[in-house]
């Protein structure tokens, strides 16, 4: 099962090189790592997801808070808000281009830049509607891709308290 774990670590340099070393000694397989900056400056959110059942999870949260820099781990994998990112790059003439932009106001993406032979597709969403999107893109011809990790929060009145 996919767990997603939400860290509040100190903003500063070689914070996110001693959680990926944790994760390495440990032999844990990161899926997906987002890192920024939180309401405060001197606060970065790490989003991580692993693979792994709740006894690895309950081992990486326990190793994780043992690092100094580490302030608060919390478990995100249900009752979240979870969204991704994804910049496509979709070749894109004039007889397709009009069948690209219905296909990206369906999945309520956006276009973000044009250019003779391509478009710039933004799209943001769970998991699952941006890997449609890009199955569905797949037939104009991707010609690059970025997607970014997942990022969550806890629904409702439940806060990440520092």
């Amino acid at each position: 099962m996919r767990h997603t774990i939400a860290a509040l670590v100190e903003n500063k340099p070689g914070v996110l090189a001693r959680v990926a070393s944790l994760f390495r000694r440990r032999n844990f397989n990161i899926d997906s790592l987002a890192v920024g900056t939180t309401e405060r400056e001197d606060i970065s959110r790490m989003t991580i997801v692993i693979k792994g059942d709740d006894r690895t999870v309950e081992q990486v949260i326990k190793q994780l808070n043992k690092l100094i820099e580490v302030i608060k781990v919390s478990d995100l994998t249900l009752n979240s808000v979870d969204r991704e990112l994804a910049l496509i790059k979709v070749a894109a003439t004039t007889e397709t281009r009009g069948e690209i932009i219905e296909i990206a106001n369906i999945f309520r993406a956006r276009i973000v830049d044009v250019a003779r032979d391509s478009l710039i597709v933004e799209i943001t969403g769970d998991e699952e509607k941006i890997n449609a999107f890009i199955d569905l893109m797949r037939q104009y011809g991707i010609k690059e891709l970025a997607k970014t990790g997942k990022i969550s929060m806890a629904r409702g009145g439940k806060i990440v308290q520092i």
